[in-house]
């Protein structure tokens, strides 16, 4: 049984529940089989870094100047 994993931030369940009927639709019709399994791992900004910084930190200190 194929599994879809995907990681990224928080959502909503409305927009989860959109993402997995999606992802299982196309790969469904690639494999020709209907049993998809797709998991959803949550990553809250403070959990991720990018370039050396939390993304928790960036977004507080995204307000206007960039420090790239």
């Amino acid at each position: 049984m194929p599994t879809i994993m995907v990681e990224g931030p928080p959502m909503d369940i409305e927009r989860k529940r959109e993402l997995v009927k999606r992802l299982s639709e196309a790969a469904a019709e690639v494999y020709g089989i209907r049993h998809i399994t797709v998991l959803i791992r949550e990553n809250p900004p403070e959990n991720v870094g990018l370039g050396g910084k939390l993304l928790a930190d960036r977004k507080k200190g995204s307000s206007g100047s960039s420090s790239r």
